[in-house]
């Protein structure tokens, strides 16, 4: 019942999206990223946790909903960001806390943790000096082992969260948002949520992404992908839409107004955290 629900969803935000295209007009309400004084309030912390893929201590931010306790359990939502930020580029442009915060006092979404790790797993992981060096782009990569063997079981040890693949989602902009689809179609063992925003050039090709599209179809529960239009990645989402699309597998795309920007973004974090574990 839950799975059918989702899909009469998606369906018409799918038709709701494709059918206007580049002239649908951002439905996040006026305010929706903006801190409201009198709604309650999640929590940001920053946490610690060892990586044995890395070798060394490293950092994450923590949000936690309003209300959260461990005398109950909390679906996870595991956040990425792009290739020049790190784990507070979420919070220091995008206000997630405040879209959540708001989306979860109008009952719009299901109250769940969310991590915002470091996705450049190496040991000087700052974003700092040539972010293109070809070191720093292999440590997002890496990031795939960091994600699944350190961070996730240091996570569920610490948090009262759920530890199954259904209630567990992967999503990101940009260079996260091909980290996204990479490790989330290809650990589907793991997630049964994911998304990419405006997914970059180390997105795998949909070839290689959808190697067995039933496999998605009966697994997953959301597959997310969105851009700008005026993003000159654009083509990178529209090829694995006309290939999914091609090969029946269910997913939402959205091509919405807009660059390669957090005002793409933030839109994006509104729309999908409401599809998130229902």
């Amino acid at each position: 019942m839950i799975k059918l629900k989702l899909q009469i969803l998606a369906f018409f935000l799918v038709l709701s999206f494709q059918v206007t295209g580049q002239n649908w007009e951002n439905p996040a309400p006026e305010g929706f990223d903006k801190y409201h004084d009198e709604i309650p309030k999640g929590k940001i912390e920053k946490i610690t946790y060892y990586s044995s893929t890395v070798e060394t201590d490293r950092e994450a931010v923590v949000y936690t909903p309003p209300g959260y306790s461990t005398d109950e359990k909390f679906p996870v939502l595991y956040l990425l960001h792009g290739i020049g930020g790190d784990e507070e580029e979420w919070l220091n442009q995008g206000n997630p806390q405040h879209i959540w915060d708001n989306l979860l006092s109008a009952g719009l979404m299901q109250p769940m943790v969310v991590v915002m790790p470091n996705g450049r797993a190496m040991v000087d992981d700052r974003a700092t000096g040539n972010i293109f060096d070809s070191l720093k782009v292999q440590a997002f990569s890496t990031f795939e082992q960091d994600l699944l063997h350190d961070l996730i079981p240091h996570v569920e040890s610490e948090y009262s969260v759920y530890k199954d693949r259904d209630r567990r989602a992967l999503a990101g902009l940009s260079m996260g948002g091909g980290q996204s689809l990479n490790f989330g179609l290809g650990n589907l063992d793991y997630f049964s949520w994911v998304g990419g925003f405006s997914s970059a050039p180390n997105t795998y090709a949909p070839e290689v992404l959808v190697k067995e599209p039933k496999a998605l179809n009966d697994r997953l529960n959301l597959l997310w992908i969105s851009c700008g239009t005026s993003d000159r990645l654009f083509q990178i989402t529209e090829n694995l839409h006309h290939y999914l699309d091609q090969h029946d597998v269910s997913h939402i795309y959205l091509a919405e107004p807009g660059d390669h920007d957090f005002k793409v973004w933030k839109n994006d974090l509104y729309q999908f955290s409401q599809l998130l574990f229902k």
